[in-house]
């Protein structure tokens, strides 16, 4: 869980998730959307590649970026549940059932 908020961290990462929401895309046109190098670059997809943010597929010499929403969605849940969000709320309990011991 530490590796994907690491990953969500950075604004530039957040970024390539977000344009991924829309659908696969090459490291080139990801890369072309930003004011950095392409090693910079390279080094975000790392983080988000440990992270099990994103999965690629590689297609003759370019390489295919996909969201995997899941490691995002049990992160999210893994968080919400360690500080006890998203449960139930205890039931009330009925009056003959609070005097009893």
């Amino acid at each position: 869980m530490s590796d994907v908020f690491k990953a969500l961290s950075d604004p530039t990462r957040r970024e390539v998730l977000q344009m991924l929401k829309a659908g696969p895309r090459s490291a080139g046109d990801l890369a072309d959307a930003f004011p950095v190098s392409k090693p910079t670059m390279s080094a975000h997809f790392n983080v988000l590649r440990g992270a099990g943010l994103v999965s690629i597929e590689k297609a003759g010499k370019s390489v295919i970026y996909h969201l995997n929403v899941s490691v995002l969605e049990e992160a999210l849940l893994g968080f919400a549940g360690a500080f006890g969000l998203g449960q139930r709320p205890p039931a009330k309990r009925s009056k003959e059932e609070k005097e009893t011991p």
